[in-house]
């Protein structure tokens, strides 16, 4: 079976993990004979984010300014679209995901049992040591039970950046994808379309460098944002 998998990791400013972590994806490859393509989007990085891809031929591509979270993983989208991919798979550059989990994550794309995987900490207390915050906790309960009352379906880990789609998924996201909040609000706008969103544990590692992409979780702008940013993909009637 020659699938086609591509890892997705959008970069704003990962000097000091993007080539750590590409190193691992390739070292797996060869000790587990997978064949996972990579391709970074450096997203205007503004320390030597772009430099470390060039000298050590990783494959990037490189956005002449800062999209944010948003704009940097639909361009992965694009990417796996023109490229045929069958399966994409969204994996941050700072080494907070783990690379054997990846398998798990597509199992049930390639099993038709989901459009969209989401891996997760919280389905099984003992998949990963790292949580998170308490405050971050506090804010993904909120949001998931806004997901729950909007949707009729719970989503956990509803801001996990590690996720996996088959071509349906990569085909909508290459086309409609926010700028904002992308995870919880895809999360949400999927279930509402009737795509099949699913939960599988992995294990995650707090990230090595860099901040994370939501950092306001003590903010009550952002939860009003992502409160009606759900509100409005999930309400709103498709053409």
């Amino acid at each position: 079976m020659n699938e086609k998998i591509l890892i997705i990791i959008p970069a704003y400013n990962e000097e000091k993990s993007i080539l750590r972590v590409y190193q691992g994806i390739i070292d797996y490859n060869k000790e587990n004979n997978t064949n996972y393509d990579v391709i970074v989007i450096n997203d205007g990085s503004i320390d030597n984010t772009k430099k470390i891809c060039q000298e050590n031929n990783i494959p990037v591509i490189n956005l002449v300014q800062n999209l944010g979270i948003g704009g940097a993983v639909q361009t992965g989208y694009k990417y796996a679209y023109e490229n045929n991919y069958d399966y994409a798979i969204q994996y941050d550059g700072d080494g907070q995901h783990e690379i054997s989990c990846v398998k798990d994550i597509l199992k049930p794309l390639r099993e038709n049992q989901a459009d969209l995987v989401v891996g997760s900490r919280f389905i099984d207390k003992n998949s990963s040591e790292f949580k998170s915050s308490a405050a971050r906790r506090m804010g993904i309960k909120i949001i998931s039970n806004l997901i729950k009352i909007t949707t009729g379906s719970r989503i956990y880990d509803v801001t996990s950046g590690f996720r996996a789609s088959n071509k349906t998924v990569i085909n909508y996201f290459a086309h409609v994808y926010p700028l904002e909040y992308p995870e919880p609000v895809t999360n949400a706008e999927l279930v509402k379309k009737g795509l099949r969103v699913k939960e599988v544990p992995v294990r995650m590692h707090e990230r090595e460098t860099g901040k994370s992409s939501i950092h306001t979780w003590k903010n009550a702008y952002f939860m009003i944002n992502i409160f009606f940013s759900i509100l409005v993909v999930t309400l709103r009637r498709d053409k």
